[in-house]
């Protein structure tokens, strides 16, 4: 068998980081997008199903704490394998599940590999853009929305299908255990020796969070707005989701070139006003299409934040050491833990959002499209030429 070119090895790692992505997507929204159906089957009422969504996304923290202490130790695609491998387990087993403590238990656990596999995809991916040496986060995380767009279109083709038919999803996690993810070897640092520079990681960090408060203001309230708010038909309530993922993604996938053309705090200024006028047409809309279109402008306005939030990150842990390892060592140690902002803006976005706007969920969406504008002074953390003290 002849040996493997670097670069061309390199663009296989690159596939399957892109598949670990994908899948993540394909399955996180083909299960999220079936919860009506599974809190009818188990008669679950809105505050069981809250406490179930809440408990998944604090679990999902879990899993990523848990990639933080084993990444260092076997490296990243161990853990992703693993979460891999109890993705298809757990969600065979909410799909089959004879009873709903039974449901309960197989969704949580899923939690926790949806964390581990959240934080592992993003430590190989900022690894592989190091190696690369040019942005290409950005295009990763479109990987994520393409699978995403595909799990809500199979959840449309297959709605009056029976619901056991899911237990064939995991055939999805079951491939992506096969795919060759980057070697990610020990650091040989000690983690008492490790030094990481974490005000300006906090900083980027907090973009993070007022990203996933608008992303999942979106995702979790949008169809109630479209259904309540501007009385559209009951089966097109899905298009605040639908617009949203395909104006991410599409901006996602040339966000590599948009970064490179731009540079981050430009893009990242661009986006956030992009975004709040999304959220302005949201708020304002007189009519249900118009709505839409709120979702789409909003969608393609937040798109980079993510990749872009870990990128800095990455770059910001790692420093100016030429050590390798020393470097890694630093990449590992934040990541994992960066991933928890993620979960602050979560819920930030699912809670703030709807208690405000218990009223009216125009107010609701009032408050994230103000409040993303926090991203303006906080882009410039994002500069590649800034160093800020620890």
């Amino acid at each position: 068998m002849r040996p493997v070119p670097p670069q061309e090895a390199l663009a296989r790692n690159r596939l399957a980081v892109a598949g670990g992505f994908a899948t993540q997507g394909f399955v996180f929204i083909s299960l999220t997008t079936r919860l009506p159906e599974f809190s009818d089957k188990w008669d679950l009422s809105e505050i069981e199903l809250s406490l179930l969504l809440l408990g998944l996304v604090l679990l999902a923290g879990v899993g990523t704490l848990a990639a933080e202490r084993l990444a260092p130790r076997t490296g990243s695609s161990a853990p992703l394998r693993w979460a891999f491998a109890g993705t298809a387990v757990t969600v065979t087993a909410a799909t089959l599940a004879p009873s709903a403590p039974v449901f309960f238990v197989s969704t949580s656990l899923y939690g926790v590999f949806l964390g581990v596999i959240d934080a592992c995809v993003n430590m190989q991916a900022v690894a592989l853009e190091h190696r690369y040496g040019r942005p290409i986060l950005p295009s990763f995380h479109g990987s994520w929305t393409v699978g995403g767009l595909l799990g809500s279109a199979l959840t449309l083709a297959t709605a009056d299908a029976d619901l056991r038919w899911m237990a064939l999803l995991a055939i999805v996690p079951v491939a992506a255990l096969a795919a060759p993810y980057l070697p990610h070897e020990r650091s040989g640092v000690p983690d008492a020796d490790v030094s990481v520079p974490w005000r300006p990681i906090l900083l980027v960090g907090a973009a993070l969070v007022l990203f996933y408060m608008v992303d999942t203001a979106a995702f979790t309230w949008g169809p109630t707005f479209l259904d309540r708010a501007v009385d559209a038909p009951s089966r097109l309530v899905a298009l605040a989701t639908f617009p949203y993922l395909l104006a991410s993604g599409a901006v996602r996938l040339a966000g590599d070139d948009l970064v490179r053309r731009h540079g981050a705090v430009r893009v990242l200024r661009a986006g956030t006003l992009v975004a709040s006028l999304g959220l302005a047409i949201v708020v304002f809309a007189p009519a249900w299409p118009v709505a839409v279109l709120g979702f789409l402008v909003m969608g393609a306005g937040v798109a980079v934040v993510a990749p872009l939030s870990f990128s800095a990150a990455a770059r910001l842990a790692g420093g100016d050491t030429s050590d390798d390892g020393e470097r890694r060592a630093r990449v590992d140690a934040v990541i994992a833990r960066f991933n928890q902002f993620n979960y602050v803006g979560a819920l930030l976005g699912a809670v703030m959002t709807g208690v405000v706007g218990a009223g009216s969920l125009r107010v609701g969406f009032a408050v994230p499209m103000v409040l993303v504008l926090g991203l303006l002074p906080l882009a410039t953390a994002f500069d590649p030429a800034r160093r800020l003290a620890d």
